[in-house]
């Protein structure tokens, strides 16, 4: 996927107060930081399938999983601008709760429907998500469309959640603003350089 967690937090800050029941919980226990170093007590990163990219609630801070060093080691840091920035660290704490939730499913929704708006067919034998030259372009866009159908989900009838359609209506236009901005560069020949460029709505630009 182009997207993760961390690029929906940077988009919504308030996305796991708000609706963390949408998504899934993949640990919930305790531990601590030092620096941008966090160890839990027990449970596994490595079993929970947590990987850079998955947002941490530690304690009341969001913070966003750098990388993972081991089992029960990782470097989080305060939510970055930019994936390339380096850590930046919370202030030191222990025993403190260690929750980390997912959206993955929905990411992939959208990202599948992303493939499909740029002419690429997942279920294609041949299909390689490498022909897009420019993935980071599609960042912002990935995470619009899942951010609405986060907010739809949770403002469905009998949910309780009225107070979001607001919001999923709000990122729908925003994702389809985004889908008329960007384009996606694609290599259809493998020789590194794009030929093909796309928009999400399949008007298709060749280079000469």
């Amino acid at each position: 996927m182009f997207a993760k967690d961390r690029d929906l937090v940077v988009l919504e800050p308030v996305l796991h107060r708000d609706v963390a029941w949408v998504g899934q919980r993949r640990i919930s226990t305790t531990g601590s930081i030092v620096g941008t170093s966090l160890t839990l007590n027990t449970g596994s990163f490595i079993d929970s399938e947590i990987a850079a990219g998955h947002v941490v609630i530690f304690d009341d801070a969001v913070l966003e999983v750098v990388s993972i060093e081991s089992a029960t080691q990782a470097t989080v840091s305060l939510m970055r601008a930019s994936v390339e920035s380096n850590a930046i660290p919370r202030l030191d704490a222990t025993n403190r709760s260690v929750v980390v939730y997912d959206y993955s499913p929905q990411l992939a929704i959208v990202h599948r429907q992303v493939l499909t708006m740029i002419g690429l067919d997942p279920d294609d034998a041949d299909f390689d998500e490498s022909v897009v030259t420019n993935p980071g372009a599609l960042v912002r866009l990935e995470a619009l469309g899942t951010l609405h159908l986060i907010y739809a989900g949770a403002a469905a009838p009998g949910r309780g959640g009225s107070k979001f359609e607001h919001r999923a209506k709000m990122y729908q236009q925003r994702f389809v603003n985004e889908r008329e901005r960007v384009v996606a560069m694609i290599d259809l020949d493998g020789d590194g350089i794009a030929e093909v460029f796309r928009r999400p709505y399949l008007f298709v630009l060749e280079r000469n």
